[in-house]
């Protein structure tokens, strides 16, 4: 999948699996921002923390697709 090109301060969506409990995902609303150890990456802010943002990360635009490719993917 050919990673979209994104600006600091666009809101995204992301499938987001409970750290404790794998088998559980949720859609978190992300913002992408500037990523603080490298100013020129940029980084998803989620939670309080950053996460680089890389090429194999499933990020939708909109609630409404991440919410079609979740009942696809897990229903």
């Amino acid at each position: 999948m050919k990673q979209q090109q994104y600006s600091a301060g666009d809101s995204v969506f992301i499938f987001y699996r409970h750290p404790h409990i794998l088998d559980v995902a949720n859609i978190q609303e992300a913002v992408v921002m500037n990523n603080p150890d490298n100013p020129n990456e940029l980084a998803l802010f989620l939670f309080e923390s950053y996460y680089p943002l890389t090429n194999d990360m499933l990020i939708f635009t909109s609630e409404m697709a991440a919410v079609q490719a979740y009942h696809q993917y897990f229903h």
